[in-house]
């Protein structure tokens, strides 16, 4: 089986690992198309010790189901955790939070850049046919996208910022701005500011923004750069998402976090049917974020141009 292989932060394209077994309650699954994210990025850079496959992001086919003969040929997106369903987490409803999970292509689980991969039938979604691959080969980081607005409640009045918009930020923006709250994006890049300006979201310079003004505020930057722009644009009492992962540590003032009284959210995975039909119902567009396809054999060179400054989203085909 061909596979992009990670071990010690390195990268290799390999065609000689087996087919993954089947355990119990699981599909064998083969994959269309898989996104490129920067998590995938960051496990390279050591953000988690992670040796296997990487990758969470996909559409593809389920071609083996024991016990599940009514997903057999069916096309499908998976959620990536996989949990014990006995812990504290699982019987409150917290299956992210899995005491015992492991995490497609990130933690315990080689995940789906490789000609075949496996998930737990529960994990799966399938895929109306009036969705492209393109489109849910989006999916995953929609609904992680979609996840800011099951943790917080944000009005029309409020006053919202992003920093950061590139690949998942630009997927924030776009949920986001379907609440006609006041929002703005701080985006580096030409081409992000116009995928921004072409959906009528407005476009800041960081320089621009007045420190202490913003109700909420999502870094999706990943660096600790966002997290200090984004402590200085929120207001007493506001509220900053912390919707990204990075290698290395983050030093905050904790103090003036609790003299303003500002509430810090972590923010990962989110509700799959919810982006399944923001995607069935076109309002969003995450196919206007593609930037260039790879084969799978391409795969290094792939990783290679989805770290490049301002790229949006990679995608591999096998």
């Amino acid at each position: 089986m061909r596979a992009l292989w990670l071990e010690n932060q390195q990268l290799q394209f390999r065609d000689d690992l087996p087919l993954p077994e089947l355990g119990s309650g699981d599909v064998l699954i083969r994959p269309r198309l898989s996104g490129i994210c920067s998590t995938d990025l960051e496990l390279v850079n050591g953000y988690y010790p992670f040796t296997g496959i990487p990758g969470h992001e996909f559409v593809g086919d389920v071609i083996e189901a024991p016990g599940f003969p009514d997903l057999e040929g069916k096309r499908v997106v998976g959620e990536i955790n996989i949990t014990c369903g006995n812990c504290i987490h699982c019987q409150q409803d917290r299956g992210s939070h899995c005491v015992h999970r492991t995490v497609l292509g990130i933690s315990g689980r080689n995940g789906v850049f490789a000609d075949n991969f496996t998930l737990p039938a529960e994990n799966l979604h399938i895929v109306p046919d009036s969705i492209s691959d393109e489109q849910a080969v989006f999916t995953e980081p929609l609904a992680a996208a979609l996840e800011i607005q099951e943790q917080i409640n944000i009005s029309p009045t409020d006053k919202v910022l992003i920093l950061g918009a590139g690949r998942l930020g630009q997927l924030v923006a776009q949920t986001i701005s379907l609440n006609d709250c006041d929002l703005a994006v701080v985006a580096r890049y030409p081409k992000q500011r116009k995928l921004l300006e072409d959906r009528g979201i407005k476009v800041l310079e960081e320089n621009n923004i007045a420190p202490g003004t913003m109700d909420i505020v999502v870094d999706t930057t990943g660096s600790p750069s966002g997290f200090e722009a984004a402590r200085t644009a929120v207001r007493s009492r506001g509220t900053i998402v912390m919707k990204s992962t990075y290698a290395g540590t983050l030093e905050i003032n904790a103090s003036s976090l609790v003299v303003d009284e500002i509430t810090l959210i972590g923010s990962r995975c989110g509700p799959f049917g919810p982006a399944l039909n923001l995607i069935k119902d076109q309002l969003v567009d995450p196919v206007s974020l593609i930037e260039e396809t790879f084969q799978i054999t391409d795969s290094i060179a792939a990783i290679d141009k989805a770290g490049e400054r301002g790229v949006i989203k990679i995608l591999l085909t096998y």
